[in-house]
């Protein structure tokens, strides 16, 4: 445990990206606490003590390293380009934080020009990127934004000095070892297989005909709700599944089935079981799952 005195150093630089991850983080309601945890270097919005030009010049490491967006080699800061930048720091800092999909796994953006763009240590679910030799140290946040409690979560264990366990793909493992699915307030309709009617409603399952990917997903958002109120599936929007290394699909709004069954069926679950699961629930007619929890439209 380290002692409150000390700080450590902390650069964010970004790649390509549109700063959902940056805008995600200023909702963290312990935002101010956690910064003053921090030296803060450089950071494209918050108050830091050097400007991009100083941070260009690679003349003093950092304890941490924070990159959002995708890897683009030839990018560049202040004159300088991403190859450079990226692999000076990441020498230096004891932890490099890969936040959001993009800077973890490529992201919108690998899918939009793979021959260019990557994530850090992985593009896609493929070992590779700049840090691919340092892929221990880097701890990947991936969401499409990361969760700013995903990311105090992390920035607050290297303040105190606690390891971070991480999974295969370098995610943390007390958040990423759970499905987005877990938490739903859906999750009857889903064992009971009673489809939504239509986006926004309170009742039914996205699974089957609207996408959702909530049982496939490693995520906690239904466990540690955005803004501590909400998540996608409680507004009644799928999950788009934008954890995982092959995020985004195609058609994110429908689901591919096969003889009306999905044709992936939910993490742990073998598919023989689920179709004999599938048969056993849907035989069943359960009254209150097929009416309107309210009367609002």
């Amino acid at each position: 445990m380290r002692s409150r005195l000390f700080k450590p150093t902390l650069i964010w630089l970004q790649g390509v990206t549109c700063n959902g991850n940056t805008h995600s983080f200023l909702n963290l309601p312990y935002l101010p606490q956690l910064l003053a945890r921090f030296e803060i270097l450089y950071h494209p919005l918050l108050p830091c003590s050097q400007n991009l030009e100083e941070i260009a010049r690679c003349r003093r490491g950092c304890d941490v390293l924070v990159f959002e967006g995708a890897f683009d080699p030839m990018m560049e800061r202040a004159g300088v380009t991403l190859e450079r930048l990226v692999a000076y720091y990441a020498e230096e800092a004891g932890h490099v934080i890969a936040a959001g999909s993009c800077a973890s796994f490529g992201g919108i953006f690998k899918a939009a020009a793979p021959e260019r763009n990557s994530g850090l240590a992985y593009a896609g679910e493929h070992p590779d990127g700049p840090l691919l030799g340092k892929a221990g140290k880097v701890i990947n946040l991936s969401g499409c934004p990361v969760h700013p409690e995903w990311l105090g979560f992390a920035l607050m264990n290297i303040a105190e000095g606690r390891p971070i366990s991480v999974d295969a793909l370098g995610r943390p493992t007390a958040l990423y070892r759970h499905m987005a699915h877990d938490g739903c307030l859906r999750n009857e309709y889903f064992e009971w297989k009673v489809d939504a009617e239509q986006f926004g409603r309170k009742e039914g399952c996205l699974f089957y005909e609207h996408g959702c990917r909530g049982p496939l997903t490693h995520a906690s958002c239904n466990r540690t709700l955005w803004n501590g109120v909400s998540s996608k599936m409680r507004v009644g929007t799928p999950c788009f599944g934008c954890t995982e290394p092959d995020f985004p699909r195609r058609n994110l709004f429908e689901t591919k089935t096969n003889m009306s069954i999905p044709e992936e069926v939910p993490v742990g679950v073998s598919k023989r079981a689920y179709l004999t699961m599938t048969g056993i629930a849907k035989s069943f007619k359960i009254k209150r799952l097929e009416e309107r929890l309210t009367d609002d439209d």
